[in-house]
């Protein structure tokens, strides 16, 4: 009978553990989650300043071509 009432004490002390390291994993993930969510929050470029970004990309690449064009037509007629 102590043996049981003793494996059974053991039992249930190990489950606790197991129990608390689990919530103690589940916490710190949790904290870096949030952590990872404020960064992206705070650091995030919205739609329109995107857009915005991608329109002045395209019309410096749209001059480069331009240029591009004139002197390939310059090396021709030589």
């Amino acid at each position: 009978m102590e043996a049981l009432v003793t494996a059974s004490i053991a039992a249930i002390t190990g489950m606790a553990f197991l129990t608390n390291r689990l919530h103690t994993r589940i916490d710190r993930l949790t904290n870096r989650v949030d952590t990872v969510e404020l960064r992206v929050a705070t650091d995030y470029v919205t739609k329109q300043d995107l857009s915005q970004i991608m329109e002045r990309m395209e019309s410096h690449l749209i001059r480069i071509e331009e240029k591009m064009d004139k002197i390939s037509v310059n090396c021709k007629s030589l």
